[in-house]
């Protein structure tokens, strides 16, 4: 049957596809893994590994977003996360991105398998709904500024569960020897045709290749994400999707990916690494200007995000409320923070940290 973009794509072939795995694709894939390897390596040596995992997943989130069109400032994000109040929708949905991925984290370690059923709670909780798969004919993918339909995907609440089954079972499959990181690229393809909902599919799939990757061994912690390099190469990404469902060009699409992979995970490491460069002068400098304020627990409190207040110290179990506001202005004289009046409350900002983050 010849594809046509106007029509549902109900014939979208099961998994998996024939001969992927090309001199190219395997050449490139000894890269990508080795890429790989050195991030995990290199997070396994962080004192606090949970800590920068959170930091760049809502560096994460709010690119993830920014490729369905919901555009959020990092300043914003982090003052309403310090502030604990949303009331922005954008910010809202890119605030629940890091929601919906630890719970699917903590599915992927406890049940050692992805489910369907995983992957529409995950869609629920960044879209804050009760829908799941689509029902509704009529969803068409669209250019956004021309508003040329791109691609209709398959229709039918029968057809979209099978279709979601045979790539379940295709993810799940251990015994197929296909490399992970070829692997990935296939799903994450079938995914996004499939367009299962009728919203927070690309968020959802882009989750679904990091939980793969850590269902697979090869990260530990959910720290590698291709939005950056999804955006910085978003034409690529489009037409060679579009590719493989026109002309079946599987080779170009696996190639994106797999160079998004290893990109990807260059740039992570060095943010990592500067992340705690940047910690052990924030140590340094507290200990030989303010050494009565030092522990480790306060440095790894400024670096949960760009903005902190009393509350964090308190919780953390560092002082009580009364001592919090002394050591905070105490930060400010020697230059790590500074104070910032925003509404009813008092914030402090630590600038470096967030010029990282933001980089």
């Amino acid at each position: 049957m010849t594809f046509d973009k106007e029509k549902p794509y109900n014939d979208l072939p099961f998994l998996p596809p024939k001969d992927l795995e090309t001199k190219e694709i395997l050449k490139k894939t000894i890269n990508a893994r080795a890429a790989l390897a050195s991030l995990d390596a290199s997070n396994k040596r962080l004192p606090n590994e949970s800590l920068l995992a959170n930091a760049i997943i809502l560096q994460e989130a709010k690119l993830s977003s920014e490729i369905e069109n919901i555009v959020t400032t990092n300043d914003a994000l982090y003052q309403s996360l310090a502030m604990e109040s949303v009331t922005d929708p954008n910010l809202k949905e890119v605030i629940s991105y890091p929601k919906a991925l630890w719970a699917g984290y903590k599915f992927v370690n406890e049940n050692g398998f992805i489910s369907v059923r995983m992957l529409i709670e995950m869609m629920q909780v960044i879209k804050e709904t009760g829908g799941g798969i689509r029902k509704i004919p009529g969803t068409k993918i669209a250019n956004p500024l021309t508003g040329e339909i791109v691609y209709t995907p398959p229709e039918g609440e029968n057809v979209i569960n099978e279709k979601l089954k045979n790539l379940e079972q295709y993810i799940n499959d251990k015994n197929d020897k296909v490399d992970p990181l070829v692997k990935m690229a296939v799903m994450h393809y079938q995914f996004e045709s499939i367009h299962p909902f009728h919203d927070g599919n690309g968020r959802t799939g882009r989750i679904l290749n990091i939980l793969f990757l850590v269902l697979s061994g090869l990260l530990q912690n959910p720290i590698l994400y291709l939005s950056k390099y999804i955006l910085e190469n978003k034409n690529d990404y489009y037409v060679k999707l579009r590719g493989v469902t026109e002309r079946e060009e599987w080779e170009q699409w696996i190639l994106y990916i797999l160079d998004a992979v290893e990109e990807t995970a260059k740039y992570t490491e060095k943010k990592i690494q500067d992340i705690c460069e940047l910690m052990d002068e924030t140590a340094k400098t507290i200990k030989n200007s303010s050494p009565q304020l030092y522990s480790k627990e306060l440095v790894d409190v400024l670096f949960k995000l760009p903005y902190c207040k009393r509350k964090f110290l308190v919780e953390a179990g560092i002082v009580k409320e009364k001592t919090a506001g002394r050591y905070l202005v105490e930060l400010e004289k020697i230059g790590i923070l500074k104070g910032e009046k925003i509404g009813r409350e008092k914030l402090y900002f630590n600038k470096a940290f967030f010029d990282l983050l933001k980089k």
